[in-house]
């Protein structure tokens, strides 16, 4: 990792505002944020929490797809289409984080969809369309927001009905197949209601080129349709939001970074052999190319998704200074992704991850307006119930052989149940007009139920190559977790325009079982994990100029990460077995670090913006796992030391009603492990992402143009070593460069 010193990143800073922003629009002035990030509508600098938000307007602007596309906005914020789209996705928030594919596991990262709780990293994966607003909230959130929220909480806001009948259509392609088409139409009904109808259609090929020729191009179909509906009458107010999404393709190709210069005799190559892909794994496969993009993959892995379900929000006003609200909403995943794990034209490493999932939520919050002061009291609910269907052919092409002695079909279907209860309060107490205390508490109880069972297909006989179906192992069993989370903050107005704050809280994600790929029942005897929890400290101010020309944000934390929760992939002690995966608590870490986020209006048609992540240590404190590795002082995956994004955005408007904008900005990401083990080869090398957009509105149509990836840099999601069973690394490359073209026609 970079060993950057406070200068060299001083230094970097003032290089890099120079030609940097977030975003920003052709106003007089910086927007006035206003959050929900304390679930009701508050000014930013009224609120004792690290909050960044991006519009919808940005997103459509940029062409962010889906949630996984939020990092390239927000510095300390990565999330990762980890094992290709269509899993679970990795989410890592000032190096909190888990990199886990296996479609049981709930992430220390929430997210909150309309105010509702997605549950499990299964339902982290949704497309952005027809957005109000994104917010990031970084740190702990174990008061409102305290469902296994122990790094930070990203909370969507859907466009809600409004006054007025109108709406928008747009069209769009671009490169790699790429065809798209959004919209929406507002509707109102009567002085007190309205309807509000979206959708959203995706058609594209992967930007890796599938070579093989046997292989059907990969890509995906991706349909979203949501109908919402807002009655607002004296005292009560009733939003609801039904919601459906058909995904349907082939899942993307991976690639295969081969070990070895000697197969036969076990022989590797060098490490900067390796990362150019000059080397093959222990079959002598190489795909022979030099294009980063191109594989060559035996890879017909249908993809198939249906995501459906509702969102009622019920607000009474019981007196002008109270108000209770109930919060309802229901959702069920069902999913089957193939997959391809070996990267080559063989069949060595193929499986699928089925899941079905419910989520159940329902809130009940009371609102209470004393004066000034404001109280929050609330009792949460979750009830998830996943149903997991897997499969994983190891060897398949090996069956019979001599070579194929760790040739197995591995079927694993597990039930979990996943119980969550809560009853939290919060209240701010404004001592003065420029300060304010806020003090909150949290009781959470939950309990995880598992019954894991699983068969094995292996050869008994050579000549019967489709083997026999054998018992492995089935194991039922209960987590059960109950913890008291708190926060207490100050933030004091030093002006109208410049407050600084101290916050200190903790954060709480309850144990589970580790429903993923067991090779062994001993192994799935001892995959149940306890909770882990976080204690952080955090100080920062937020300012703004006052002629809003200048805004910046910075805040300086350091949590104690306890029991932290890891997903581990360790090589097996049997020679050409599959590795062992585990997720295991692994003691204590520390991660400190520094955000800062600065928008500035240079001009009355230029501004900019910057964001920086700085964490020089994130590390296991001392731990040895149950292989007996050391990981003592390792740092911690996917924590990048230094993480700057922004752009800089200019806006002309001219006499003929004709508005330009146009937005350069990036990403820049310093180099970073894929797993715990520090491996060099598992690791991410730092690079820069850019993106370009520009728009032309004219009356009721715009034109807008925008690029991904503008350089094409090459980089990967994810790295998963599997070097010690087939002698390669599996490759989940990012998306490469992407252009596209869009037409819009408000009515």
């Amino acid at each position: 990792m970079p060993n950057l010193s406070s200068k060299k990143v001083l230094s970097t800073l003032i290089s890099v505002s120079l030609i940097q922003p977030f975003y920003s629009y052709a106003t007089d002035s910086i927007e006035v944020i206003e959050v929900y990030a304390q679930k009701r509508k508050q000014l930013e600098n009224k609120v004792s929490i690290t909050v960044n938000q991006i519009k919808g307007e940005q997103i459509n602007n940029t062409g962010l797809k889906d949630t996984t596309d939020l990092g390239l906005m927000i510095s300390g914020l990565k999330i990762s289409q980890n094992a290709a789209e269509g899993t679970p996705p990795a989410i890592n928030i000032r190096g909190v984080g888990l990199i886990d594919y296996n479609t049981a596991n709930t992430s220390p990262i929430a997210i909150y969809s309309d105010g509702a709780s997605v549950g499990s990293a299964n339902n982290q994966l949704l497309n952005l369309f027809d957005i109000e607003q994104v917010e990031v909230l970084k740190g702990p959130q174990g008061t409102l927001f305290g469902r296994n929220s122990t790094g930070g909480a990203i909370l969507i806001r859907s466009k809600r009905p409004d006054a007025g009948d109108y709406g928008q259509l747009t069209i769009g392609a671009g490169t790699d197949a790429l065809y798209k088409s959004n919209g929406f139409y507002n509707l109102q009904i009567d002085d007190t209601s309205a309807l509000r109808a979206s959708f959203n259609h995706n058609r594209y090929d992967y930007t890796s080129h599938n070579i093989y020729p046997t292989s059907p191009e990969a890509g995906m179909e991706q349909n979203d349709f949501r109908l919402s509906y807002l009655g607002q009458w004296e005292k009560i107010e009733w939003y609801l939001k039904l919601n459906y999404s058909h995904w349907n393709g082939i899942a993307q190709p991976v690639g295969n970074i081969g070990i070895y210069s000697d197969p036969t005799n076990r022989i590797m190559c060098s490490v900067p052999e390796i990362n150019a892909g000059k080397c093959v794994d222990a079959f002598g496969f190489n795909d022979g190319v030099d294009d980063f993009w191109v594989v060559s993959v035996n890879n017909d892995s249908p993809h198939h998704g249906i995501n459906k379900g509702w969102t009622s929000e019920l607000n009474w006003q019981i007196r002008d200074e109270v108000s209770v609200i109930w919060l309802n909403s229901f959702n069920r995943l069902d999913r089957q992704h193939a997959f391809n794990c070996d990267g080559s034209p063989a069949r060595l490493c193929e499986g699928q991850l089925g899941v079905k999932s419910e989520v159940l939520n329902n809130e009940i919050r009371l609102n209470y307006e004393l004066g000034d002061d404001h109280l929050t009291l609330g009792l949460f609910s979750l009830h998830e119930r996943i149903y997991q269907n897997n499969y994983n052919d190891i060897l398949r092409d090996l069956r019979g052989t001599e070579f194929g002695a760790n040739s197995a079909n591995f079927f694993y279907d597990n039930d979990l149940i996943n119980k969550s209860f809560a009853i939290f309060g919060q209240y701010d107490w404004q001592i003065k007009d420029d300060l304010i205390i806020t003090t909150g508490l949290r009781y959470s109880d939950e309990v995880f139920e598992y019954d894991s069972l699983s068969n094995i297909n292996v050869v008994v006989d050579t000549n019967s190559l489709e083997g026999v179906l054998l018992p492995f192992y089935h194991v039922i069993g209960k987590v059960e977790d109950d913890d008291v989370s708190g926060k207490f903050a100050i933030i004091y107005s030093l002006s109208n325009n410049h407050s600084i704050f101290y916050n200190l809280s903790n954060g709480y994600k309850s144990g589970g079982y580790n429903g993923g790929y067991l090779s062994s029942p001993e192994q799935a005897m001892l995959a149940d994990y306890g909770p882990e929890e976080i204690v952080s400290n955090e100080i920062g101010g937020k300012f703004i100029n006052d002629d809003k020309t200048l805004k910046l944000n910075w805040a300086l934390y350091h949590y104690n990460y306890t029991g932290q929760q890891v997903f581990m992939n360790q090589p097996s002690a049997v020679e050409g077995a599959p590795p062992i995966q585990l997720l295991e608590n692994v003691g204590n870490s520390k991660i400190y670090g520094t955000d800062i986020d600065v928008k500035y209006r240079l001009t009355d048609t230029l501004n900019t913006s910057l964001g920086l992540s700085y964490i020089p240590h994130a590390e296991f404190e001392s731990f040895i796992d149950p292989l007996g590795n050391v990981l003592t002082d390792n740092r911690l995956p996917f924590t990048s030391e230094v993480n700057i994004s922004g752009a800089i955005t200019y806006n002309t408007n001219f006499e003929s009603n004709i508005d330009v904008s146009t937005t350069l900005g990036f990403d820049y990401q310093s180099d970073y492990y894929f797993d715990q083990n520090q491996n060099i080869l598992a690791q991410q090398p730092s690079y820069t992402l850019w993106y370009l957009n520009s728009q032309v509105a004219y009356e009721d149509y715009q034109v807008r143009f925008w690029v991904k990836n503008l350089f094409d840099k090459e980089y990967s999601h994810l790295k998963f070593d599997l070097s010690s069973f087939l002698g390669m690394l599996e490759d989940f490359k990012g998306e490469g460069r992407r252009v596209g073209l869009e037409v819009s026609y408000n009515f």
